[in-house]
């Protein structure tokens, strides 16, 4: 009994799985916030970049 204890104390002082954890979460804040950024400006980078090709075509900047 006594070692189930102590092993039960040990466990309960690692912090090895919460530090993965934290950077687990950190990347999939990170991930999401780089997916909904490219969301919100999807339209507006296929805008500038649709000006651009059309002002290469033409040779006609507005």
């Amino acid at each position: 009994m006594e070692k189930f204890a102590l092993a039960v104390r040990k466990f309960a002082r690692d912090e090895e799985g919460v530090t993965v954890i934290e950077y687990a979460l950190m990347a999939a804040l990170i991930s999401i916030g780089v997916a909904a950024t490219v969301i919100l400006l999807k339209t507006a980078l296929t805008d500038t970049f649709t000006r651009v090709i059309t002002c290469i075509k033409t040779a006609v900047c507005a």
